[in-house]
This record gives C-alpha cells, structure tokens and sequence, in this order.
C-alpha cells in the first residue's frame, strides 16, 4: 500500500466527514438536469478512499453524509412538493424533508458499515468486486423493496449518454450500475496499492470499449407502418386541479384539442387528466367522447379515478376506441396513494392540509392495452422507474405508455430526473415510449434510450409524431434482474466466505 500516508492525510482526519457530503452532492450532480455523467466516478472514487482504514462505525457515518449530500440535492423536490402546492409553512416541510432524506442517506450508511466490516479482514488485497458488489445489492433492496420500492438516482440512471449505456439492454440497470461501479473500485485501488494501475490500464479501455460496441448492436424490429400519436400536455397546475369550479374547464380542454388531432392514431392524455370519478363522466363525457374517437379510427389513451361497486379506489388507464380497456397501477407511490407508517405521515400530512387519495393496487397480471392495432405496457407515474414491470409481456407490447402527473414538482428538478428514468426503460425493453405529462416533461423516447422529440416544461402543449410499431427482445428483457442479482448475491457471499476463512 504505497500511498497509505497519503490517505492518512487526506481522508483519515475530521475532513473526511465533510469531503463525503461533498462527493455525496457530486454524485447528484451526475444525473439530470446537470447531467455531469463524469462526476459520478469521482464522487465513488473518493467515497471509496474514505472507507480506507477505518473503523466500521466510523464508515457508518461516512455513508450516511455521503448520502444526505446525495438525497438532499437530488430528492429536494419533497420540499417544493409541500410548499407550492399546499397551504404550509416552510418550517414544517423542511422538517419533513430532512426526514425523508435521512431515511435514505441510511443505504449508502449500510453499504459503507458492510463493505469495511468485510474489507477490514483483508486490508491488503483487491476489494473492488467487493465494492461493486455491496452497491449492488443495497441498491437493489433501496430500489426494489423498501417502502414499495424507491429506485431514484441508481448509479445506470446517469450512463444513459455514456458508453456504459450499452451494458443496459443486456443486464439491466443494475448489470450495468455493477460495471460501473467496478470501475470505480478500481481507480480508487490505484491510489492505495500500485499493483492496482496495471489492471485499470486493462480493465477501463476494455469495458469502455466493449459498451461502446453494444452500443451500436440493434436490438429493435419493426413490424408494421408507423403509427401517429398526439400527446396532450395540459399544464393545469396541481393546486387548481382537483377544485370543483375548474373541472368543467379541464374537461372541455381536452375534449376540444382532442378534436383538432383525429388524423391521429392514438390520442394521450397525462395521468388523471380527468379531474373526476370514471362513473361521474362515463355517460355524459366519455360515450360521446369514444363515438367520434370510433368515427375517425383514432383511439384515446387517458386516465382517471376508478371507483369500483365495494368503494376500491384505483388509479387507472382507460382507452376509449374500438377496443376500450382499463389499467389499474399495480404499483403505488408511498405517501402518494397511499400512506405507511401511520398514523405519523397521516398526522403530519393533515397538519399541511395535504389531502391524498387511498387507493387499492391493481391486479399483476392484468391484459395489455390495445390501442392502433398494437398492444403496449402501460405504466402510471413512477412505475416506469421498475424495470421488471416494464417488461412485462413486453414480447406481445410494440411500444410502451407512461401517464404522469409531475405538476407536484413545478419549478424543482425532478421532471427531469423522471423523464431519465423513463429513458432506461426505453431502452432496457428496445421500445419507444409516448411520455405524457400534466406540467412536463411530455417526451417521445426512442429504442435507444434517445429523446426524439420531447415539449417545453409548463406549457400547454400538444406534441405529434410518428412512431414505428417494434417487436424483438432485448436479453434483459428476455431475463429481467433476477439473474445478475444472482450472481451478484452469490459473489458477495463468496467474498465474505473467503474473507472469514482466510483471516
């Protein structure tokens, strides 16, 4: 270890508590809007190099200011969210949001209190599979299982434009956040032994190189004439939205820019675009609505409440065309659609004034949505940040759908890292996928993750195109997460076994 006085001086004093905050806002500042795709291996390098050698409480900490500097950039919309469109104080959203971002700084924590416990058998040697596979697999529980899942701003997210990107249609965004984070580990070896440079001089220009070329392979087939869609971004903002005396506004809003674009295919409209219960509308709003769709061959995708005969309240997808059909969100947003840890978040929500629905899941395996000839997947707001349910039955879909309401967030940076998440399903399925939006960001995105054509953040706007009908599948899409998360588990349970066994 070459330069273990170096890290001594540099990281193992009180410095080193605030040099992990500060990575922490660099590793934000490698996802949209700033889009610094560089400055995430700068921010791991150094996280590394301060779980150099020290104890794991102290490594605790260490991860727990690196992820603070990471939620408290990246997840600050949380406090717009109460303040813009509630009738609250700044004090107590600003409570709430501090919460909010420490109960997730406490993953990074995990992470760096598990990979030194681990690393400190054998200080000597290697640990950047250990490192990559640690990430991982917290990661994975973050995104996947806590609190219904809560994958913002995991490591692939900020590849999507970087030759790493070519990793994503075969292994998923966390094959690829794996690579990564590989790389990183071992930049970070070349400052705490010098063996280390000779496999880094190998191992960036191959893997770099290698995502390059798949890069370029293309997974996509198109099977049919290109289809003309329409999306319809309303931009009515989220405080006047559900008030009794807009309603009608809204409803004639859509329905007369519906009518200006029925030399269209498919017609969008953003999440609950209808600001009413399905059977408050269906006769006097709906019916007339789908008989001139039918008339003029064009099929309407919007959204709404849907109450069912026992009182379940579900966040649907309706089409109204020649073959209607509905979709209920399978998964919900915490604190959103529904409310965990009661009766506190019900306590503190009802102090803001803030009023949410409670709704019921939908069923997992309900038919996909035709609309235009074509089947597709359907998503309502954040479930297009779950790889594993967009592709399901993606080998009978030719495109993907996601409603969504971002207007919570007006003026904060979350609609663009939404629409980058929206990106890695595009191009994890090889899909192209119609975003619609309440406020922004409405966006058509390509089979390669592109944006081709996307509409100004809070303008009414009414975006048209064509799109190709795809069919094909991409190996993640033929194998999901469970695979590499396998392998991934099974090497940290080697790396630990050997690390006991050999100390």
């Amino acid at each position: 270890m070459y330069s273990e006085a170096l890290m001594k001086k540099l990281f193992n004093t009180q410095w080193g508590e605030v040099i992990a905050l500060f990575s922490g806002l660099l590793f934000t500042l490698s996802f949209a809007p700033f889009d610094l795709s560089l400055l995430i291996f700068i921010a791991l390098v150094v996280f590394r190099l301060l779980l150099f050698n020290i104890s794991p409480k102290r490594a605790l900490l260490r991860g727990f200011l690196f992820g603070l500097g990471i939620f408290g950039l990246g997840v600050s919309w949380v406090f717009v969210s109460m303040v813009v469109n509630t009738n609250s104080s700044y004090a107590l959203p600003a409570l709430i949001t501090l919460l909010y971002c420490s109960f997730w700084a406490i993953f990074p924590a995990i992470f760096a209190y598990l990979f030194v416990k681990v690393a400190q058998h054998h200080p000597e040697e290697n640990h950047s599979l250990l490192f990559a596979s640690v990430w991982v697999l917290i990661e994975y529980l973050r995104g996947e299982w806590v609190l219904n899942g809560f994958p913002w701003l995991q490591v692939a997210y900020s590849q999507l434009d970087s030759p790493y990107a070519g990793y994503i249609p075969i292994m998923g965004s966390y094959g690829a956040a794996f690579v990564v984070l590989l790389l990183c580990g071992l930049l970070a070896e070349v400052f705490i032994q010098r063996s280390a440079l000779t496999l880094v001089f190998v191992m960036l220009p191959l893997l770099t190189q290698v995502g390059q070329e798949l890069k370029r392979i293309d997974w996509a087939d198109v099977r049919g004439e290109l289809i003309k869609v329409t999306l319809l971004q309303g931009n009515i903002a989220q405080k006047d939205k559900w008030a009794d005396e807009n309603r009608d506004n809204t409803l004639r809003y859509y329905r007369d820019e519906t009518a200006k674009h029925w030399e269209s295919d498919v017609i969008i409209w953003p999440e609950t675009a209808i600001p009413a219960y399905y059977n408050e509308v269906k006769d006097v709003y709906l019916a007339p609505l789908e008989k001139q769709a039918v008339q003029h061959q064009t099929d309407i995708i919007t959204s709404l409440p849907y109450k069912d005969a026992a009182g379940q309240l579900y966040n649907s997808v309706i089409v109204l065309g020649q073959e209607r059909g509905m979709y209920q969100k399978i998964h919900l947003l915490p604190f959103g659609e529904y409310l965990p840890w009661q009766p506190i978040s019900g306590y503190l929500l009802d102090l803001m004034q803030v009023r949410l629905g409670s709704f019921t899941a939908g069923a997992i395996d309900q038919p996909l949505l035709k609309v235009a000839g074509h089947a597709f997947v359907t998503s309502i707001c954040y479930e297009d940040a779950f790889g594993a349910q967009s592709i399901r039955d993606i080998e009978q879909a030719r495109f993907l759908v996601n409603v969504t309401n971002d207007g919570w967030f007006d003026g904060s940076i979350e609609p663009h890292q939404h629409l980058q998440i929206a990106r890695m399903r595009a191009l994890e399925s090889a899909r192209y996928l119609l975003r619609t939006t309440n406020t922004g960001i409405t966006a058509v995105v390509s089979d390669k993750g592109k944006v081709v054509q996307q509409a100004p953040l809070q303008q009414a706007y009414a975006l048209t195109t064509d799109i190709p009908p795809i069919s094909g599948l991409t190996p993640y899409a033929r194998i999901g997460d469970k695979p590499i998360m396998l392998f991934i588990l099974l090497l940290f349970l080697g790396l630990v076994g050997k690390a006991r066994y050999f100390s």
